[in-house]
């Protein structure tokens, strides 16, 4: 049997570490760029990253592998495109590129005519008046750049936050201001594209947030309208299509009485689809190994309710969690921190009542 070919991750996280899991049984070697020799993905594969040369680093990591992805969008494009001269690298630069940068990404959402807050660029205090005078208040004010989990965002409730929304994210090199949306929920869908524009979409997810970070996902999104799910696998396909994207592609959405709003995209695997592990025929991990080594994609269907709990910032008794029927507990090996992502939860049930009963008692297992 021809060996297949050997995948490198720039990052070597959470993400990194169950893209390795998903590619172990099917006997794909991973490597990883990864300045922390202690990075959960670490004891999958070799890292690199951590040497005070630069060059060598990257030339190392180059040779360890034939195809290339990464596990989050937050990493020096400059980096990626040195790969990328010389092997694939997917997803391909345009959707790293669009993904990076949130005004880029706004003005890609306008010209594939999908809706979103409104929003405003902001490069100066006048800009963030502005958009005060134009929006309304609340307004969402949010750094351009490196963003994520609610880190680098400001909401500006009254005209006397905009001084301090200014001293706290003004430093940064541009921001975005957006309408605060009034939805009824948070959403996110997932897909995955392969090489010869196979696609395959996994069921909405309802999500909830705990001080800008996930706390619950719950699949599929229960009570979803038919016409609600149709618009976002509409959105996904155009932006799957428009980017030429291969591998998985992530997009956060509002639920608004009005239709649905797109909040942001994130061209990998997300923690919005780690439900997938136990609850979908083939999880997002894997299809996205599949993907981006050109082999054919796996279902992506639920047969039964599933819903996936993060551990945030302390580790829960492992004997409380495992005593609720149906759960499955995944730690990444992390130090204990407040607000930090130290592992998931993820538990199926016959019906959509029995889950909720099995997350109202896993939540009881999570300290704080």
């Amino acid at each position: 049997m021809k060996p297949l070919p050997r995948l490198g991750v720039f990052g070597g996280g959470q993400l990194g570490r169950m893209l390795a899991m998903a590619a172990l049984p099917l006997e794909v070697a991973c490597s990883f760029y990864e300045t922390q020799a202690d990075a959960p993905a670490a004891v999958l594969g070799p890292t690199f990253g951590d040497s005070s040369d630069s060059d060598a680093a990257l030339a190392a990591f180059l040779a360890s592998a034939d195809v290339f992805t990464y596990e989050f969008e937050n990493i020096d494009i400059a980096l990626v495109e040195r790969i990328a001269a010389s092997k694939p690298v997917y997803p391909g630069i345009a959707s790293l590129r669009q993904a990076q940068h949130r005004l880029q990404e706004k003005s890609l959402f306008a010209e594939l005519a999908i809706p979103t807050p409104a929003w405003r660029a902001v490069h100066a205090l006048s800009d963030l008046e502005a958009a005060a005078r134009d929006l309304g208040l609340p307004l969402v004010v949010k750094t351009t750049t490196l963003g994520y989990d609610g880190k680098g965002q400001y909401v500006v409730r009254t005209p006397a936050d905009i001084s301090d929304c200014w001293q706290t994210l003004g430093a940064q090199a541009s921001l975005i201001a957006e309408s605060f949306v009034s939805f009824r929920r948070e959403l996110s869908i997932i897909a995955v594209r392969g090489k010869d524009g196979e696609t395959v979409i996994y069921p909405l997810s309802e999500n909830q947030h705990q001080q800008g970070i996930l706390a619950l996902s719950v699949v599929p999104a229960p009570a979803l309208d038919d016409a609600v799910r149709r618009q976002a696998e509409d959105y996904i396909r155009r932006l799957l299509e428009h980017l030429q994207h291969v591998g998985a592609l992530t997009l956060e959405l509002f639920e608004t009485a009005d239709g649905l709003l797109a909040n942001e995209m994130a061209p990998r695997v997300h923690n919005s689809g780690h439900w997938s592990i136990e609850g979908a025929d083939c999880s997002q991990f894997e299809n996205h190994v599949r993907a981006v080594l050109g082999l054919p994609l796996g279902s992506t269907a639920c047969p039964r309710p599933t819903a996936m709990l993060n551990v945030l910032g302390q580790h829960p008794k492992r004997e409380q969690v495992l005593a609720v029927p149906g759960a499955h507990l995944h730690l990444y090996g992390k130090s204990a921190r407040p607000g930090r992502k130290l592992g998931h939860i993820t538990v199926s049930a016959d019906t959509l009542a029995q889950l909720q009963v099995a997350i109202a008692r896993l939540r009881a297992c999570l300290p704080g």
